[in-house]
């Protein structure tokens, strides 16, 4: 049980496109915002969408992979772990971030846009 202690999947759709960056340290990272839905039925019967949003980040290889086919719309599955970090504001406020560390992605066929792909 002990490799599952910190084990994130979703299956969304990519928000923006990818921001890129190669660091000096010759490493890549990728990040991007997900859309992830859930449908429910509210109490007088309607259906009711509620849409959360991560934010992903990936290194090196997976990073690679987001940076030639990740797109605005895309629909993704990202398997990863949870990362929570803070930093400090210019004006003294600690925030915190929570990210999704994706280690695998799997392209999946649909997009949000009006383009099919082909």
């Amino acid at each position: 049980m002990s490799t599952i202690r910190n084990k994130v999947q979703l299956i969304g759709n990519a928000g923006n496109n990818p921001e890129v960056k190669n660091l000096e340290n010759g490493k890549k990272v990728a990040s991007f915002s997900m859309a992830t839905n859930e449908f429910y039925k509210n109490s007088n019967g309607e259906k009711v969408q509620n849409t959360q949003w991560h934010t992903i980040v990936a290194w090196e290889k997976t990073a690679e992979i987001i940076e030639k086919f990740v797109t605005t719309g895309k629909e993704v599955a990202i398997e990863g772990k949870l990362s929570t970090r803070s930093y400090e504001t210019n004006q003294g406020e600690k925030r915190f971030v929570t990210e999704v560390i994706a280690n695998e992605i799997l392209l999946l066929g649909t997009t949000n846009s009006s383009e099919s792909d082909s």
